[in-house]
């Protein structure tokens, strides 16, 4: 709603106008009686001051508005009394720390997708063995996913995500190590790896459902997605770079070191509520409140009821939705560079530059799903129609891309119709993973998990399978096609069954 104007009219009928104070108009006694005077002088005067007033008021960023959020924003978002600067809210800057950890979280997955490539030349790995070498991350990632998530709704995800970083950080750092050791040594660290990064997304989900309010969620995890695909640009660019001028263990070293320096930011500045917080002022703690469908639930130290989780066909929607996801998802981040090399003989940096390209795009389509599926939330639709609209772009879309790949004749082609599948597929995260937080906002964490490890069997079926294939098959035709029909018939699973509504 507009500010309220001072306007002539209005100050003539305030209570500045009562004769306590100053009266425009008065009396003085003639020799026929009384007779009124306007002192329209007085009055100009007297409405400039208050305009002058007015813009003062304004300056100082204290907007009037008719809403309560309004006025929280404005408070939020102007200047503090006499201080002259910014005031940032709390939540930003725990959606920047975390847009920044999960941009580490897949760069240091990355580094091995593009290192792959010169080790495999130097010990003369299969195309079957490199998909095995590839899903070792995966065989801890499973492991962890649904012990992680338990974990974080006990003792909310702050610690749990700073254990994880400090982790797989270790890992990442020993990574170049264990590859000159032996073969054994680096699956073993991969999978040590896997194991730290399992707790990254159930951490994310959690701690963003705690710290913003609905209408706000979609945007916050599309950020900190957005902050996900980013790293794998920054791996897939700055690795062969990196190594070309350094060495194979330089971009190890580079990326877990600054998980170490992120590590010490968080451990200074979050909490696992807004409520335990004491920078959060008291104006956005409401906002965050009340933008609450559900009251703020504590950790529970009752053991998740798994029957009863497994028992309702929302969450096997869930599940079979990851699933999907994860299957092409893995197969695209762990083949993409092979993919360019086999079909289309461009160079390790070339093959870097195309691979990049989509997963710059993804973090921006990932960003335009969350805010639009706030917006669509705020206009008044459903929760439940709009998570269902949000899913079906984020399969659709990549079904039909990966279809269309098939027939790419140019590495610029090809490059075209995966950065369409990989930025459409980015709309699942204003669908099912958001959807976790509908259904079980008191066993989210430990739902991401049992859904991340099946979705995570799924991505090591996938990335093993893809080698088998090609090997076999002499291309990725085959392949693409099974992950297109997988796409499109859990797209139907997932409009019959999805719901926005609490189950548990």
């Amino acid at each position: 709603m507009a500010a309220v104007v001072p306007t002539i009219e209005s100050f003539l009928h305030s209570p500045y106008s009562s004769t306590t104070q100053l009266n425009p108009i008065y009396s003085r006694r003639t020799h026929l009686g009384f007779q009124a005077k306007l002192q329209m002088p007085s009055l100009l005067m007297a409405w400039q001051n208050s305009r002058k007033e007015y813009v003062k008021w304004r300056r100082r960023g204290w907007t009037v508005k008719c809403t309560a959020e309004g006025i929280e924003r404005g408070l939020l978002m102007g200047k503090g009394r006499g201080e002259g600067k910014i005031i940032v809210p709390e939540r930003f800057k725990v959606v920047a720390l975390m847009a920044f950890v999960m941009c580490l979280c897949n760069a240091d997955r990355v580094v091995m997708s593009v290192a792959i490539v010169p080790l495999a030349g130097k010990y003369g790995w299969s195309s079957s063995f490199l998909g095995v070498v590839q899903s070792s991350f995966l065989w801890g990632y499973i492991l962890s996913s649904v012990i992680g998530g338990a974990l974080v709704d006990k003792y909310g995800g702050k610690k749990v995500l700073a254990w994880g970083v400090g982790f797989w950080s270790l890992a990442t750092l020993l990574t170049p190590w264990a590859a000159n050791h032996s073969t054994t040594s680096l699956l073993a660290v991969r999978a040590f790896f896997g194991l730290a990064e399992g707790v990254a997304l159930p951490s994310m989900n959690t701690l963003l459902s705690r710290w913003f309010p609905i209408h706000e969620r979609a945007s916050a995890v599309g950020i900190s997605m957005a902050g996900f695909h980013l790293g794998n640009v920054v791996g897939l660019l700055l690795t062969p770079i990196v190594m070309s001028s350094i060495g194979l263990s330089g971009p190890f070293v580079l990326f877990s070191s600054l998980g170490l320096l992120w590590l010490s930011t968080w451990e200074c500045n979050m909490t696992n509520d807004p409520r335990e917080s004491s920078l959060v002022s008291k104006s956005e703690l409401r906002l965050i409140q009340a933008g609450k469908t559900v009251p703020p639930t504590k950790h529970s130290s009752q053991p998740p009821p798994l029957r009863l989780l497994l028992s309702k066909l929302p969450t096997w929607a869930i599940i079979v939705a990851n699933v999907t996801n994860n299957w092409g998802y893995f197969v695209l981040l762990s083949w993409m560079p092979v993919y360019f090399k086999t079909v289309f003989d461009v160079n390790l940096k070339q093959a870097a530059w195309f691979s990049a390209v989509p997963w710059g795009m993804m973090a921006v389509s990932g960003y335009v799903a969350g805010a639009a599926s706030d917006y669509l939330i705020k206009a008044g639709y459903s929760v439940t129609l709009v998570r269902k609209i949000m899913q079906s772009i984020g399969f659709i879309g990549p079904g039909l891309s990966l279809l269309c790949l098939n027939y790419a004749k140019t590495p610029v082609i090809a490059s075209i119709f995966i950065t369409a599948a990989l930025s459409l597929s980015s709309f699942s995260q204003a669908g099912f993973l958001l959807n976790i937080q509908d259904i079980a906002p008191r066993y989210a964490g430990f739902l991401h998990g049992i859904a991340n490890s099946l979705g995570t069997l799924a991505a090591i079926i996938s990335t093993i399978g893809t080698g088998y294939f090609v090997q076999w098959l002499g291309s990725f035709q085959a392949f693409l096609t099974v992950t297109a029909c997988l796409y499109f018939v859990t797209t139907i699973f997932w409009n019959l069954y999805a719901t926005g509504e609490r189950v548990f």
